[in-house]
């Protein structure tokens, strides 16, 4: 049976016009869309500017490259109606289209017998804001004033939301406090423009007036502080509100995933679980992160299973998560399972696993999936070619090193940075060719920092070259004058070499900087928490 057959279904109670309604909203495809379109040609309902409207919207919807239809179909119609006029801007409005909605609006004004209403100042009022044209804005307020719709409260809120979106910020104040009662969509259209330009002060001002205040406004503040690092304030805003959705927690657990906080990170998770709220796929990122950055292998997996238990689509992005986790948790097996498991690859998932296997000396490994991901025509970034010098390194392959470190710039037009040069001082170093990890040091078009200096040092305890660790040791003090380790390993240095001397005033040294040698530290993951101890606990 065709498309159009359902029309009649055995349903009688229904009109032909609610049919259609349903029809529409439940269709998918353009085909489908057209067809009913079609149908409406045939009947007296071409008329109807409820369908009609329905179906502009349909399309609008559908693609933003659907609009010549609904263009086309309003152009048709023999006298549209202010709704009409306003469904067409509308349209224009989702798909972006803001210049076509501003031409559409004044066709409208010189329509002498319709009337405009405030739904049709809003819209248009909105796309000047999102289209950044101050000038046009500001005619369109002209025209508010001068139709009488400056006291409209949906006309008022839309001019707020325009002038923050400007910058001009006591323009929107002014415009908000000429409100005779703002209801609490005004408060948290401006509350949301204010953490949107990142005024959390401001932003707090409003939301400690707000008499009423709901989940959105609740939300919009943990997510302002979060996005702005002010996790702690993210995190007071969550305690203190009543109820929470999976976006209250989502903000501030992924703001303590970001910023290298991930036993706070699993912590508020733990807590998300026990309000028995389903965590989204971000959360979910967010909280692989925490486990990687912690080596949490348990909960990791006990995430994995979730996502297979519920049946979340794995994707790119999620699965480039996984292979992170997997591989900082030194699980490169399932890693690697996750890795192959997804079909369509990006430069991101190929990095992951790349520098997976390179982190964990599966160097020959990780120079095969470069290989591989070359031949699928992906073209490599910055990151993978960290991993696929580390892997060099880790083989002891010296001039397959500088065939990599030089085909960034000369075949995949990269510009190696400080850590690829670092990368090539390690290769060198590791090989013993510490002269020409020297000589690259000294040609790099920046200073190196102390990650370059460290990895020439490291090889000068294993070479027994002295006086090169004295001048390496000499820089990184100059750049980490606090760094306990690495006196520490100079005075290793100095001790393999037999200079008591040297060790004697290094020690004295680091008395005089009063600086001391700070305790290693393991973690252990027992159930749902991960347990931190420092060496010397009892």
């Amino acid at each position: 049976m065709g498309f159009m057959s359902s029309i009649f279904p055995h349903s009688p109670t229904k009109t032909i016009e609610q049919k259609i309604m349903s029809l529409i909203h439940d269709s998918k495809e353009l085909h489908d869309i057209l067809q009913i379109h079609g149908f409406l040609l045939k009947t007296c309902l071409q008329s109807n500017n409820f369908i009609i409207a329905k179906l502009l919207r349909k399309f609008s919807l559908n693609s933003s490259n659907n609009m010549c239809y609904a263009r086309s179909l309003f152009d048709e119609m023999p006298s549209p109606d202010t709704f009409l006029w306003n469904t067409m801007i509308r349209a224009y409005l989702n798909c972006t289209n803001h210049d076509e909605c501003l031409s559409l609006f004044l066709r409208l004004r010189r329509q002498d017998h319709l009337f405009i209403d405030s739904f049709s100042l809003s819209l248009v009022v909105q796309a000047c804001g999102r289209s950044g044209f101050l000038q046009n804005g500001q005619t369109i307020h002209s025209q508010v004033l001068k139709l009488g719709f400056d006291g409209d409260l949906f006309v008022q809120t839309g001019l707020t939301e325009m002038y923050v979106k400007f910058g001009w910020i006591e323009f929107a104040r002014k415009v908000f406090r000429e409100m005779k009662n703002p209801d609490l969509v005004s408060y948290n259209v401006l509350l949301a423009e204010y953490v949107r330009i990142g005024e959390m002060g401001l932003a707090r001002q409003l939301f400690d007036k707000m008499s009423l205040r709901d989940l959105v406004s609740w939300n919009t503040m943990i997510h302002g502080y979060a996005s702005l690092g002010h996790v702690g304030s993210a995190h007071t805003t969550l305690d203190a509100c009543g109820e929470k959705d999976f976006f209250s927690w989502r903000s501030t657990v992924g703001q303590y995933s970001n910023s290298k906080q991930p036993h706070e990170a699993l912590r508020l998770f733990h807590e998300m679980q026990l309000t028995n709220l389903l965590p989204d796929k971000i959360t979910i990122i967010s909280v692989l992160s925490a486990c990687g950055d912690l080596g949490a292998l348990g909960m990791g997996r006990t995430v994995h299973k979730y996502i297979e238990r519920n049946r979340i689509e794995v994707d790119v992005k999620l699965g480039t998560s996984l292979v992170n986790m997997y591989a900082k948790c030194g699980d490169i097996d399932n890693a690697s399972k996750v890795f192959n498991g997804i079909k369509k690859r990006d430069v991101f998932l190929w990095s992951a696993m790349i520098m997976g296997l390179s982190n964990h000396g599966y160097g020959e490994v990780a120079l095969d999936h470069f290989d591989n991901m070359i031949s699928e025509g992906i073209k490599p970034n910055g990151i993978i070619f960290i991993g696929v010098l580390s892997a060099c390194s880790h083989v002891g392959l010296v001039n397959k090193g500088w065939k990599y470190f030089s085909a960034m710039s000369d075949e995949y037009g990269l510009t190696p940075e400080i850590e690829h040069y670092g990368c090539m001082v390690d290769i060198l170093s590791r090989a013993g060719c510490l002269d020409a990890a020297r000589e690259l040091i000294r040609n790099m078009p920046f200073e190196p920092d102390p990650i370059v200096w460290r990895a020439i040092l490291g090889a000068c305890k294993i070479h027994k070259n002295v006086e090169l660790a004295e001048e390496a040791t000499t820089k990184i003090l100059s750049l980490e004058a606090h760094a306990d380790g690495n006196y520490v390993l100079l005075s290793n240095i100095y001790s393999q070499a037999k200079k008591w001397e040297k060790v004697v005033d290094v020690r004295r040294k680091m008395k005089e900087n009063k600086i001391q040698k700070v305790p290693g530290s393991s973690s252990i993951e027992v159930g749902t928490a991960v347990h931190e101890f420092v060496a010397g606990d009892r």
